[in-house]
């Protein structure tokens, strides 16, 4: 490497003063040219070295900032992956309250298509909840206690999968062990960072509702994403007849992530229109508007239904009034509120940071990157039919419109939650979560972009590069370190809870098998759920009936 810039510089110097030495003298010694060099100017060999001592204090400060992130996202990601762990474990310690009482016996007596006709009839409408429903709860709470692991496995290797997706897309390196970490505490901080941990993470009717759709989702525009790559018509054809399908199953599971989907992929259905240069074709439209004629056939289903027409009649819908308009926005100001309040979702903006610092480091120099017009016509070619490049308006409007089409999606479901719950539907934080995982992707994306900003535009040998790095390490950690208390109370209530109702389960079931018709039965409360006997009319205590109904018994008395 010295060796050729020193040959280099040489050519340089004698084009540019061999003329001089001609005219000055008749001979040509090489100590002559030389004088330069040994004195140590520019062209000779002192310069050289010093250039080549420069590259390689560069190459050495680079190394140890690869190094340093490397074990800085080691260390976030065995702290989120921890906890990720302690929570896919409780599910072992997972026993039934509130509505897995009466989804218990249904499931046991109905099955799966007698529990989905009951839905869809006296209920709520929700047939591929109920569907779903008496399929996870057909070997008992098998089913409940393995599904907290398989939402955390299923979502962390959806995102992982569409982040490598979106980076290639971006034609930028994929840094497996950063992108992981990013994944990693994403999860962490959806499934513990809230005010509800226990409903969204291990109540399997919770999680069936507002943490499977965005499973579900993510997996979705993947499957979209893999189609549009490819050159057969058969497998776009699947695609788009699955985006159908997929729509309208979630159309009938959860209605808050069909607000927030539906306005994401709308949105990104007009943006990936061919006269927006994102795409070449339309398949990437086609796709977005199946899936949100999806959502609409099975909106219409349940709306129509007449479970769901029951339901709206236990709380008739009041007039969209100021007041009310009033009061929605004023319940929208409560969540966000308690989510700015968890300061641990900074977590996922520093984790960003640092893949973002990552991808920049792993990129190739400036020195490296030619422009179209100096690449050789091969890759040239390849370049252009990768992706057409976008007008610089829409790539900022793909950066900014994350923000309003969160709010937008949070506030239509925070609409419903106080049209259908009244004054204290905000709290339902369970309901969250089909705007929190766009929430979490976009705080991570926008760190992923300051962090590349940082390495690509100051430079990685920087101070400000290392100080970002060690910055946003101490920001990931700490993040994932304030989950810490909630899981470890998370743990004792769930293993606790565990413990005492497996005695209790063991002596009703004693008696009801000695023939007592009524068994005492004492409230295990957790997670802010109802247990039976939270009203004091036992006929409207549909807890306490759906109970009685599991154990075979005609009433459950209290203590």
């Amino acid at each position: 490497m010295s060796r050729t810039t020193i040959s280099e510089h040489g050519d340089a110097r004698a084009g540019n003063g061999g003329q001089d030495v001609e005219d000055t003298s008749d001979t040509s010694d090489t100590s002559d040219t030389g004088d330069p060099g040994d004195s140590g100017g520019p062209g000779g060999p002192g310069g050289a070295d010093r250039t080549a001592s420069g590259a390689a204090a560069g190459a050495g400060a680079q190394e140890g900032l690869r190094r340093a992130l490397t074990w800085i996202a080691l260390v976030v990601a065995a702290g989120a992956g921890a906890l990720l762990s302690v929570g896919a474990f409780l599910g072992v310690y997972v026993r039934p309250t509130s509505d897995d009482w009466c989804a218990l016996w249904k499931a046991r007596d109905l099955g799966a298509l007698g529990i989905t006709s009951d839905f869809y009839r006296t209920q709520n409408g929700r047939v591929t909840n109920a569907f779903l429903t008496g399929v996870l709860y057909s070997d008992g709470m098998r089913g409940p206690k393995l599904l907290p692991a398989f939402l955390i496995l299923a979502l962390g290797a959806g995102l992982f999968l569409l982040a490598r997706e979106v980076l290639r897309a971006l034609r930028l390196p994929l840094p497996v062990v950063a992108t992981a970490t990013a994944v990693l505490m994403l999860e962490a901080l959806l499934f513990l960072a809230g005010t509800r941990s226990y409903q969204v993470l291990l109540w399997a009717p919770a999680t069936l509702s507002h943490t499977l759709p965005s499973v579900i989702g993510v997996w979705a525009a993947l499957s979209g994403v893999w189609a549009s790559r490819s050159h057969r018509p058969w497998a776009r054809s699947v695609a788009v007849g699955s985006a159908v399908l997929l729509g309208t199953a979630v159309g009938t599971l959860s209605e808050p992530f069909v607000a927030m989907s539906g306005l994401i992929v709308a949105v990104a259905g007009v943006l990936c229109l061919p006269r927006l240069r994102i795409t070449h074709d339309r398949f990437a439209s086609t796709w977005c508007a199946a899936w949100c004629l999806g959502l609409l056939i099975g909106s219409v289903v349940l709306f129509t239904s007449p479970g769901a027409r029951w339901r709206r009649a236990q709380q008739p819908k009041r007039p969209l009034s100021l007041s009310e308009i009033g009061a929605t926005f004023q319940d929208w100001s409560r969540v966000w509120e308690t989510i700015g309040g968890q300061w641990a979702y900074t977590g996922a903006l520093a984790a960003g940071v640092l893949l973002g610092l990552t991808v920049a480091l792993k990129s190739p120099g400036p020195a490296r990157r030619r422009a179209p017009e100096a690449a050789p016509e091969s890759a040239a070619g390849a370049t252009s039919a990768t992706a057409p490049r976008p007008a610089r308006g829409t790539v900022l409007a793909i950066a900014v419109l994350p923000v309003p089409l969160i709010a937008l999606g949070s506030l239509v479901a925070v609409y419903g939650l106080h049209s259908g719950y009244g004054a204290g539907g905000w709290t339902y934080a369970r309901t969250w979560t089909s705007f929190l995982v766009p929430f979490l992707i976009a705080l991570c994306g926008y760190g992923v972009w300051i962090g590349h900003r940082i390495g690509r535009r100051l430079g990685l040998r920087s101070a400000l590069a290392a100080l970002a790095a060690g910055l946003a390490g101490v920001v990931a950690v700490a993040g994932a370190a304030a989950l810490v208390p909630a899981t470890r109370t998370l743990t004792t209530t769930t293993v606790e809870r565990s413990l005492a109702w497996d005695r209790q389960d063991a002596r009703i079931r004693a008696e009801a098998a000695a023939g007592r018709t009524e068994v005492t039965y004492r409230p295990l409360h957790i997670g802010s759920l109802a247990e039976p006997f939270f009203t004091t009319v036992y006929a409207r205590d549909w807890a306490a009936q759906c109970a009685a109904e599991y154990y075979g018994v005609e009433r459950l008395r209290r203590p």
